[in-house]
């Protein structure tokens, strides 16, 4: 049965549809307003250079809202304590006056981050102390601690002057070259990208044909890849006219990339929405809830770790300031993305989506001189928009549950349990039916061999 049809493709792609028609809308704008193009390659990269925290800080929430819509509230006081302890240790200043080397300096944060987050997944999972409640402690603590240091090692309670070691990991460019020159090795890499991922695409349909699957139709599939390709190409040429290819879109792209697979391509990122979609479930088919949930909160930890980094180094500086409603904008691209709030649903792409379109609304309206009160007033509808539309296409795909007869709740615990048991068998099965129907298209159609 050919399914297949492109209403069913834009209703999967409406968040995507919305960021295309806002980055338009933006682009007029700014011409007729403010005279300016939004698409120079020096506003593009720094829209994604500015808001790189919110796709790093998004894939950390968006492991911790699977589990069941738990987030983490203290994701920004977090990078402002982290970028403090990295300032501290790599820059001379009144607390400690030997700067340590920067791999020390790195170990030493990541230490730290994975030091809070196994204390807080520790008391989330096994203290069982509900996650706001645990991580508000954090948001309250950390932007004091950080505060504390910072004012204690330096009279403006700011660390400057970080090493170059430390700028060239987490900023800067690969293959530098004067400013407004194309780059040539810039260009080489986004070609090879965009072969990867056109390669990608046809072999997947490819494996899903001969294993009898259901596939995009080859006209699809191949607009598809010149879309996918021209917009890394447009990226790439953006890129190469900026000096080189920003080092902070390798950390962007490689932690996308990893839990693109692991939530879609393994059991880890199965056994994550399983507990979120049906917590007992999950347990009684042999899933370790606790752990799954003590693994969400030392991965954002760490993730947060690498976003106060990046946050720092482009700043140059460490201060009080550092991370200010940074768990905001990561709960809103996530839930702007499509990620489920009630958890067991969500993908990367969505998220990835989800952050740019906070981005655009951001940069956008700041650039036509919009006040920053009217961009939360927009942002706040956004987001509010995106549940409604979750809520309301949940509603029209539901159906009607039977009425429970008096036998049924009656039956015995074991029959309890074996029903449990068929139930995440099946939960485990439309995890894969959607990762096979979604990896790496959208929407799918019976193709013929």
């Amino acid at each position: 049965m050919n399914d297949f049809s492109m209403k069913n493709v834009l209703k999967k792609n409406v968040m995507t549809l919305v960021l295309l028609g806002v980055y338009i809308l933006f682009i007029i704008l700014g011409f007729a307003i403010k005279g300016t193009n939004i698409l120079e390659p020096a506003i593009v990269t720094s829209l994604i250079e500015r808001y790189a925290y919110v796709f790093i800080l998004g894939a950390g929430m968006l492991m911790c809202m699977l589990t069941g819509g738990n987030i983490d509230l203290s994701v920004g006081s977090f990078v402002c304590f982290a970028g403090a302890i990295v300032g501290l240790f790599s820059v001379e200043n009144r607390i400690f006056a030997t700067p340590l080397p920067t791999p020390v300096v790195i170990l030493i944060a990541f230490g730290v981050g994975i030091a809070y987050g196994a204390l807080l997944g520790f008391l989330i999972a096994y203290v069982r102390i509900p996650p706001w409640i645990a991580t508000l402690a954090g948001y309250l603590a950390f932007r004091g601690l950080g505060t504390q240091y910072l004012t204690k090692a330096s009279a403006d309670a700011a660390i400057t002057n970080f090493p170059d070691s430390l700028e060239k990991i987490f900023g800067g460019y690969l293959f530098e070259s004067d400013w407004g020159e194309i780059n040539i090795p810039c260009i080489v890499i986004g070609v090879l990208i965009a072969a990867a991922v056109v390669f990608t695409t046809l072999l997947s349909r490819k494996k899903k044909i001969v294993k009898g699957y259901k596939a995009d139709p080859m006209g699809f599939t191949i607009f598809k890849c010149v879309l996918l390709a021209a917009i890394i190409m447009f990226f790439t040429v953006e890129f190469s006219f900026v000096g080189g290819f920003p080092v902070v879109v390798l950390w962007i792209g490689g932690i996308l990339l990893l839990y693109g697979i692991v939530t879609e391509k393994t059991t880890i990122g199965r056994h994550f929405m399983t507990v979120g979609g049906n917590a007992e479930s999950a347990r009684l088919s042999g899933i370790n809830n606790k752990l799954v949930m003590f693994c969400a909160y030392l991965n954002m930890a760490v993730l947060t770790v690498i976003a106060a980094m990046i946050v720092t180094v482009r700043a140059s500086a460490a201060n009080s300031t550092a991370g200010e409603e940074y768990e905001l904008d990561a709960i809103a691209a996530c839930i702007v993305g499509g990620v489920s709030a009630y958890g067991g649903s969500g993908t990367i792409i969505g998220m990835v989506v989800g952050a740019t379109l906070i981005g655009v609304i951001n940069q956008g309206m700041q650039l036509i001189g919009v006040d920053q009160n009217w961009i939360k007033i927009v942002k706040g509808l956004v987001l509010l928009a995106a549940v409604v539309f979750e809520i309301k296409s949940k509603q029209t795909k539901a159906k009607p549950a039977a009425k429970p007869t008096k036998k049924e709740t009656a039956s015995e615990p074991e029959d309890e349990i074996a029903k449990a048991q068929a139930e995440i068998e099946k939960a485990l099965n439309d995890a894969v039916d959607e990762e096979l129907a979604e990896a790496p298209a959208e929407s799918v159609v019976t193709t013929e061999s």
